[in-house]
């Protein structure tokens, strides 16, 4: 039996962004195959007492910035710890990667995280989806958003179900990994 991991995220999350192409890279190299599935954090974080980044007590706002830094330094990614464009809606490009197809949404994931905290654009222009939505062979981006809706909002409501409550959430069976300094853990639950 193949063995498949749910990838829960949100295409604004620099945890995402930071772990994407490890994670991208075990599970290839586990033969894993991956359901990529944005969901709605903005419902998520209140059922599950989290709170937005501008929510939260300024010395853990003060120490995320610290551990972006050194998690980027460690591992040699860019990634600007203020983004001109965070925080972005992250609806619209998450709708996107909802209406792809399963085989396009790792890699149009990783490119508007990239996009986020690499280059910064910002993923709630429709410009920007566009360009980036082209580079996937999706055409119309608007229209693709508006069909990604209904699985973005079913995504949530399954992550909830599954009592994911942050991003990244590698979801594995039963097990779930939460954040991308869980990536070791998830590759030896693949390798199992």
């Amino acid at each position: 039996m193949a063995k498949q991991i749910d990838y829960y995220l949100t295409p604004t999350s620099p945890w995402t962004y930071l772990g994407h192409a490890r994670f991208a890279a075990i599970a290839a190299r586990q033969g894993a195959a991956v359901s990529v599935k944005p969901v709605n954090y903005g419902v998520i974080f209140p059922e599950s007492g989290g709170l937005p980044v501008a929510k939260r007590a300024p010395q853990r706002q003060a120490y995320r910035l610290a551990e972006l830094a050194r998690w980027r330094d460690f591992l040699g990614i860019p990634l600007n710890v203020h983004p001109k464009f965070f925080p972005a809606d992250p609806a619209p490009a998450s709708c996107l990667i909802c209406a792809a197809p399963e085989g396009k949404r790792l890699a149009l994931a990783g490119d508007l995280l990239r996009a986020v905290w690499a280059e910064e654009q910002n993923i709630a222009d429709s410009g920007v989806l566009a360009s980036i939505a082209a580079r996937h062979a999706i055409a119309d981006a608007p229209a693709a958003i508006a069909e990604g809706k209904t699985t973005y909002e079913r995504y949530t409501q399954e992550a909830l179900a599954r009592q994911v409550f942050g991003a990244p959430t590698y979801a594995i069976g039963d097990a779930l990994f939460w954040g991308q300094d869980r990536l070791d853990f998830v590759e030896r639950a693949l390798a199992n």
